[in-house]
């Protein structure tokens, strides 16, 4: 337990980069279930930044069905206003915590963490997030934040660390994907980032997959940001996240995985993403996402 250390809330109500509505409301359903209450029971000091403003899909005009980057302005003005809010988080000493909303807000958030320092990439999630306007299927935004962080996209998005690429590829390790998009897959297996799939997790474990994973993500000299997507539990588990898939992993699966990131201690900043509570029963998704943040940050059993 780290009796010494600060927890920094930024909630970012943004559904933009999705299909479908109803994550801009995550970042109350997860407060709702005792997120800074519990933090601090763990021992930490918490300051709750509120949510960012972000638009509201109602206010701006829709983007043409072709459109191979859906709502790109109001996006990147979100996480560039996002990435500089986590920077100087940061440069205070204090651990960032965000609240999502889509995924898309990750290249705010990790962009931010990772200015004026190397970080590695932890990206546990269903889905890969590896498309650009060249391969997506949807245009949703929220498919592209990992290509994006790793210098594949629009520029108007790559460059929010100050650099490109924001996070070197060899330094990041995707863990649990289990539905990919075809020319995602191709790009994928072109990269040189670590992916573990749902079938290595079954023949191999959890533990094991999130032991090679995090030597690759330690190679980085500062630590490394988290990127949770609560899509990657199994459905029956986690019913209210935006893009559910079954077969995910299970809810000791999750705990293990955040407890070893926890025990390696180089986690320097996470954001929680996609929960849904239009789909949710009684806010169990959210209750999960809470649960999953404290083990990551030190709650053990014994």
């Amino acid at each position: 337990m780290k009796t010494d250390a600060t927890i920094a809330i930024i909630g970012v109500p943004l559904d933009l980069g999705a299909g479908r509505r109803g994550v801009d409301m995550g970042p109350s359903a997860i407060r709702y279930a005792g997120l800074s209450r519990r933090l601090a029971e763990l021992g930490y000091q918490v300051i709750d930044y509120g949510n960012l403003v972000t638009p509201m899909v109602e206010t701006i005009p829709l983007p043409p069905p072709d459109a191979r980057l859906r709502y790109l302005e109001p996006i990147t003005e979100v996480c560039e206003r996002l990435a500089d809010q986590v920077a100087k988080v940061v440069q205070q000493g204090i651990t960032p915590l965000i609240l999502g909303g889509d995924h898309s807000l990750t290249i705010g958030s990790a962009s931010g963490s990772a200015r004026g320092r190397r970080l590695g990439l932890l990206w546990i999630d269903a889905h890969a997030d590896f498309n650009d306007e060249h391969t997506t299927p949807s245009g949703n935004i929220h498919g592209m934040p990992l290509a994006v962080l790793t210098g594949r996209g629009h520029p108007r998005l790559t460059g929010l660390a100050g650099r490109v690429p924001a996070f070197d590829p060899a330094h990041v390790a995707l863990v649990a994907v289990r539905d990919l998009d075809p020319l995602e897959r191709e790009a994928l297996r072109a990269s040189p980032i670590s992916v573990f799939t749902m079938h290595d997790i079954d023949r191999r474990g959890m533990a094991a997959v999130m032991e090679q994973a995090l030597t690759v993500v330690t190679t980085a000299p500062d630590g490394f940001h988290l990127s949770f997507d609560l899509d990657v539990v199994d459905p029956r588990t986690a019913p209210g996240v935006g893009t559910p898939v079954s077969g995910g992993i299970s809810r000791r699966e999750a705990h293990l995985a955040m407890e070893l990131i926890a025990e390696r201690g180089a986690l320097q900043s996470l954001d929680v993403v996609e929960v849904n509570p239009i789909l949710d029963e009684r806010n169990a998704t959210a209750e999960l996402a809470v649960e999953l943040v404290l083990s990551a940050l030190g709650k053990r059993i014994l």
